[in-house]
């Protein structure tokens, strides 16, 4: 049995993760920003360096931790205000330095660290500005710490999304336009489910996994690096 930490469990993809663990008999501690979705075994906000840290320190001997905090804007750059963009960036980029922070401090034995990024930022998709570069950031993030805390066999990788279906995307396929439109952008031609991004970043966490560091795994139905033959 393995022990992780799950920041922002709450979201789709952490609760699929959360419920993917318990099943395999592991222990999971998990954090939200509130009580809306689940019962965390911490409230904090997953930006808050100093709780994210004190998180951390509280759950133990820890061989994986995980953060799926992130939000959703659809803008190009001259239409995104200041506001919005440090909110992008606090939930997408912020909360994986402070993991990885967290990490790096109590982690002492080595261990795992998963960050979520974005086939946003492998690819150019219009009006993705400020997600992209967010997300550019946690795979910069994810390469420099994987350098920096491989002597002590502390893993760090990342998982890279493509359109996966959950709340915060339920906008962008409200209609069958508008899914059919996202669907055809994915060269397997569907959306992910939650499940499918859960499966790697479990993948990623696994002890038995520890010659893995430094890699960004695209979970996104070939989005992010592949453009194949039109279908007829």
């Amino acid at each position: 049995m393995a022990s992780f930490l799950l920041i922002a469990a709450s979201s789709d993809i952490g609760a699929a993760t959360d419920r993917m663990l318990r099943a395999e008999g592991h222990r999971v501690v998990t954090t939200a920003r509130s009580t809306d979705r689940i019962q965390p075994d911490t409230v904090l906000d997953a930006a808050d360096f100093d709780a994210v840290d004190a998180a951390v320190a509280a759950a133990g001997d820890l061989d994986g931790i995980a953060v799926f905090a992130g939000s959703m804007l659809l803008k190009p750059a001259h239409l995104t205000s200041r506001a919005q963009f440090d909110d992008i960036v606090a939930a997408s980029l912020a909360t994986a330095f402070a993991a990885v922070r967290a990490a790096g401090a109590h982690m002492r034995s080595g261990g795992s660290v998963v960050l979520v990024s974005s086939a946003a930022a492998l690819a150019g998709l219009p009006n993705h500005d400020a997600i992209a570069a967010a997300k550019a950031g946690v795979i910069g993030l994810t390469l420099s710490a994987a350098a920096s805390y491989a002597s002590r066999g502390l893993r760090v990788n990342a998982v890279a999304p493509g359109l996966v279906q959950t709340r915060l995307t339920a906008g962008l396929t409200a209609s069958a336009t508008s899914r059919h439109v996202s669907e055809a952008m994915h060269p397997l031609g569907r959306l992910g489910e939650p499940d499918d991004v859960a499966r790697a970043v479990a993948f990623l966490l696994d002890p038995a996994n520890d010659w893995i560091t430094g890699q960004v795994l695209g979970v996104d139905g070939g989005l992010g690096s592949i453009r194949p033959r039109q279908r007829a």
